[in-house]
């Protein structure tokens, strides 16, 4: 996070790590790991309480920020599910609530999913090949007063208790949105296997899915702006996600290093495992550092802020693996079972490191993304 944090902004952190840590030890994480949703749905209604949901909704429409910049007050929040390896559906959540606020049609859904009473999930990534985040394969078309929709979106997290369905397609005239109800006939889910203990993703496929034309969100055609600003505000949360659960995986091993004794002395004093230590203390305060200019990129709505969102995803996809993968190394075998903490946040890491995008998927964004600035400039 910042090195100087806005007063209001560090005690929504605080606030957030004091809760997570009372209502999700790891033992309550652990055992979410049984349950159909992977959170419960009290904790995410006291969550919502707490300001979770409201950061990035106009106050006409009863959100509000903390510091006067809500995205950066919602990476404050993420950056605290990382180090707690916190459950519930952060990022597809607030999407849904950015797209909607300001919106008079959908308005009236906003109130619950403020409260927490009712959900609703963003359905915008394609498996391959459309899987680059530019492409759109679901195909959204008009007959008559009807939009009807065919496709299929994956991965869609929190899909099973979500109410609404936040859908991105292309239509005739261009990249469309239309939010449609989860029980409208036609939507079908096939749950996916993952790594994460809390978290749930699903195929969502739509098979001539019909809803009134008033499901639009935005115009007919119109949609391409939103989707990019929607896909960098998840990116940012991800991004700050990632950096939490980096942190929280190297003070465990710095501690561990330091009490860990070999032959008479803590693991930590030998100097090849300073060296070790060094690169990842680099990659972190990198990680940090990149994480909060991408974050301030967004909420300035600067021209580079799309090839920052992927400078930073990539860049603590891969460096933020490695860290990872080093903390398990140097726990020797104790780090490999479940049995120990370490396993949530390399879990957590492993996750959002595909979620989105690869660092790969990433790094050619933003060389197509440079190019299109230069060659408009």
């Amino acid at each position: 996070m910042l090195l100087e944090l806005h007063p209001d902004l560090e005690f929504l952190r605080e606030t957030t790590a004091k809760f997570l840590t009372e209502q999700m030890p790891v033992n309550e994480v652990r055992r979410l790991r049984d349950e159909p949703a992977g959170f419960d749905t009290a904790y995410w209604r006291r969550g919502a309480d707490l300001g979770w949901t409201s950061l990035l909704v106009d106050e006409a429409d009863g959100g509000g920020s903390i510091s006067g910049e809500g995205l950066m007050d919602l990476a404050a929040v993420a950056f605290e599910f990382g180090r707690h390896a916190g459950p519930g559906p952060l990022v597809s959540v607030n999407v849904v609530l950015s797209a909607l606020t300001g919106r008079d049609p959908h308005r009236e859904l906003i109130g619950g999913l403020l409260t927490g009473d009712t959900f609703a999930t963003w359905c915008h990534e394609e498996g391959p090949p459309n899987d680059q985040l530019e492409s759109l394969s679901l195909t959204i078309t008009v007959d008559g007063d009807e939009l009807v929709l065919n496709g299929q979106k994956r991965p869609v997290e929190s899909a099973d208790v979500a109410d609404h369905l936040l859908v991105s397609g292309q239509s005739p005239d261009g990249p469309t949105q239309a939010l449609v109800p989860a029980d409208t006939p036609g939507v079908s889910l096939r749950a996916l296997t993952g790594v994460d203990l809390t978290r749930r993703f699903f195929v969502v496929t739509f098979d001539n899915v019909r809803v009134p034309i008033n499901a639009l969100v935005g115009s007919l055609g119109d949609a391409a702006a939103d989707l990019e600003h929607q896909l960098h505000i998840a990116l940012v949360i991800l991004n700050a996600e990632s950096v939490g659960t980096m942190q929280r995986a190297f003070d465990i091993t710095a501690e561990w290093a330091l009490d860990r004794y070999s032959f008479g002395r803590p693991i930590a004093s030998y100097q090849a495992i300073k060296h070790r230590f060094a690169d990842m203390k680099t990659w972190l305060e990198a990680g940090h550092a990149i994480s909060d200019v991408a974050a301030q990129a967004v909420t300035a709505g600067q021209a580079n802020a799309g090839e920052l969102v992927s400078a930073a995803k990539a860049f603590i996809g891969e460096r933020g693996s490695e860290l990872m993968q080093e903390c398990v190394q140097f726990h020797g075998g104790i780090g490999l079972t479940f049995e120990h903490d370490l396993h949530l946040y390399l879990r957590r890491q492993t996750l959002n490191r595909v979620l989105l995008g690869t660092p790969a998927t990433h790094r050619q964004r933003i060389a197509r993304l440079t190019i299109q600035r230069e060659e408009a400039s």
